[in-house]
């Protein structure tokens, strides 16, 4: 299994996210997790991540899930052909009820699991490959979920990672994430993890957590 599991984009690490992408090619990007947003800013926000894949030469070609509501199959054959998926940030539950209402949380954990395709993920892409969203709340509003999508909240994750992930902190004088104070929002997802008993990695905008040959580790 192949992951990329930013902050914002590919952090301070394009290269890394080159490599285990095993060179340009097709890319597969995932946006729903903008579906909340209006139209044109949901189209901006497509373009925004289609031009920073294609300026490190890849093929990037939006795969929008609403398309392939109660169509799995289809969804199964057209993701099967790329060797990337790349799913942008926005919020975490609208992107989680429209991975369920595709079934590509079951087709993506096929595909990663099996090593078909290299999962890359930012902000929202990354929290949804957690095995729940508790603490997520924090930042993304679950209310969003019902409009956008027409189905309840769901707060399980894809399980990629054993852990969560909470995005955006503020570097310390390391560069890591300052321990005393990773941004508020930050200490408020860290915090309801801990009360829930999940374990959290904290990352800043610059880090990212990759997995490759059973082996993960923060960048």
């Amino acid at each position: 299994m192949r992951l990329f599991l930013s902050s914002y984009r590919f952090g301070a690490h394009a290269d890394r996210f080159v490599e285990l992408a095993g060179g340009p090619g097709p890319v597969a990007v995932i946006a729903n997790a903008a579906d909340a947003w209006p139209v044109r800013a949901r189209e901006s926000a497509v373009v925004s991540d289609l031009v920073p894949l294609r300026r490190l030469g890849f093929a990037p070609t939006e795969v929008d899930l609403r398309d392939f509501a109660g169509r799995s199959d289809a969804l199964a054959r057209l993701l099967s052909r790329f060797p990337t998926v790349w799913v942008r940030g926005g919020n975490t539950f609208v992107l989680r009820a429209q991975l369920a209402r595709s079934g590509a949380d079951v087709v993506l954990g096929e595909l990663v699991r099996s090593g078909v395709l290299f999962y890359a993920g930012y902000s929202a892409g990354a929290c949804v490959a957690a095995p729940t969203l508790t603490g997520v709340e924090c930042a993304d509003d679950p209310g969003e979920v019902a409009e956008a999508c027409g189905v309840p909240a769901r707060w399980d994750g894809l399980g990629f990672v054993d852990h969560a992930i909470v995005p955006h902190c503020l570097p310390g004088p390391d560069g890591r994430p300052d321990a005393t104070n990773p941004g508020a929002e930050a200490v408020r997802m860290r915090e309801r993890c801990r009360a829930a008993g999940v374990r959290s990695v904290l990352l800043t905008d610059d880090q990212a957590i990759v997995m490759a040959a059973g082996a993960a580790a923060v960048l």
